[in-house]
């Protein structure tokens, strides 16, 4: 009996090591970076350096800023600023919904009406029209209702006690918010897959109801991040309302050293009042991104996890290539 030979074709089999065991796993060693150690620590020196000269700074007036942190004056000016912030995006986003909704619509009037207001409210500044609704008695003395073209009138009022400072700045903000609200709902609504709108419709869900239950639903994931945003700088434009005498913080604090001339330390109080209150904003607005998010974001792969892919993929070809030598031995 004589053995049967191995085919010439057939490539002998080769241990993966000296003594023909596997390989272990792979020890990951992270690549050190000294450019980002050294960037740190210029950035420390520096930031300690400059926040060492401004606390040492003689006209800092640090009493002067204590003293008027928590005056009635101040606190007034605060809460003044938190309600325009609220009404104004509350206006802002209701009403933007509303122009979103007429923007999308195949009713060309309506179409062409949304993007007329857009157009006006998003292209002039928002300085520009917060003087425009403060002086808006110099464009229009009355506001009557009555018949139209005819002499007969139901009611008139003067537009200057109509509109006071505090509205004409509420109108300036929401309007403005609204132009912005509508196409941050616009780019929300259009992220929604359009199969989904004709699924609820075959189902028999009005318009409305689709809208409201289902498309917003997932088009705030898209809405909610710029909206934050748009919150935030809402609570800072509302310093522009001193421009028409209201009684936000910055227009009180501007009226408090236009008296004692504590210029800097006044814009202090006002630049803590501001960072407090952004800085409280940032917490719902990380909160609702995680909210609505959940199931399109994933878990970030931890480095067990990167280094088990990379020897399985380098494992991998090994096992296939001593399977395939196997079946030509045999």
């Amino acid at each position: 009996m004589t053995a049967t030979q191995p085919s010439s074709t057939a490539a002998p089999e080769r241990p993966n090591g000296p003594s023909g065991a596997r390989p272990g796993p792979i020890e990951a060693v992270p690549v050190r970076h000294p450019g980002r150690w050294i960037a740190a620590v210029l950035v420390l020196v520096l930031g300690i350096g400059a926040t060492a000269s401004i606390l040492q700074n003689p006209n800092l007036d640090l009493p002067t800023v204590a003293e008027y942190l928590f005056k009635p004056l101040t606190i007034n000016g605060v809460l003044i600023t938190i309600w325009l912030t609220v009404a104004s995006m509350v206006m802002g986003v209701l009403g933007g919904i509303v122009v979103a909704v007429m923007r999308l619509s195949a009713n060309p009037v309506l179409s062409v009406a949304a993007w007329l207001f857009i157009w006006v409210f998003r292209g002039t500044p928002l300085l520009l029209q917060l003087i425009f609704w403060g002086f808006i008695g110099a464009f229009i003395p009355k506001i009557v209702i009555g018949v139209p073209f005819t002499s007969i009138e139901f009611w008139s009022f003067t537009t200057s006690d109509l509109i006071p400072a505090t509205v004409a700045a509420l109108l300036a903000l929401g309007l403005n918010e609204m132009a912005y609200a509508a196409e941050i709902v616009r780019a929300g609504i259009q992220s929604v897959d359009h199969g989904q709108t004709e699924a609820a419709h075959s189902l028999g869900m009005s318009p409305t109801k689709t809208l409201r239950r289902i498309v917003l639903p997932q088009a705030m994931r898209v809405i909610i991040p710029p909206m934050g945003n748009e919150t935030i700088t809402m609570l800072k434009s509302t310093s522009l309302v001193a421009i028409v005498a209201g009684d936000d913080l910055m227009s009180n604090i501007r009226e408090a050293y236009t008296q004692n001339y504590k210029i800097i330390p006044l814009l202090i109080v006002a630049a803590i009042w501001y960072l407090v209150l952004t800085s409280i904003l940032s917490i719902p607005q990380m909160w609702l991104e995680r909210r609505y998010g959940r199931g399109f974001t994933g878990a970030r792969p931890t480095l067990g996890s990167r280094v088990a892919t990379i020897t399985q993929s380098i494992a991998l070809p090994t096992r296939e290539a001593r399977a395939s030598k196997k079946g030509a031995v045999r």
